[in-house]
């Protein structure tokens, strides 16, 4: 199975994603990474994910680009913290090691 955000081959967890948040309608989901799942919802609000309405605007945001570069060549199952910055549309990535 792949992540609909960032394509990479899903790992021993898997969350499953509302394109459109639940509170805004919608009822389909999609298979995701935790990481991938905890930086969508720290980058962008429910209003704001229910206007994109789709995965492929979404990895195509501005907001998750810096992101879904960093994750790219993670394993399946990588995890680190994902912090929201004050303003929403600001992943703070953890520090490279």
């Amino acid at each position: 199975m792949i992540c609909a955000l960032c394509g990479r081959r899903l790992g021993a967890r898997v969350e499953w994603h509302h394109p459109v948040p639940k509170a805004e309608g919608g009822t389909t989901t999609v298979p995701v990474h935790p990481i991938c799942h905890r930086a969508i919802h720290a980058s962008l609000t429910n209003a704001e994910l229910a206007a994109l309405g789709d995965m492929a605007a979404l990895a195509a945001h501005p907001a998750l680009a810096s992101f879904l570069r960093w994750v790219a060549d993670k394993p399946p199952d990588f995890h680190a913290p994902t912090r929201r910055a004050k303003a929403r549309g600001m992943l703070i990535q953890p520090p490279r090691t």
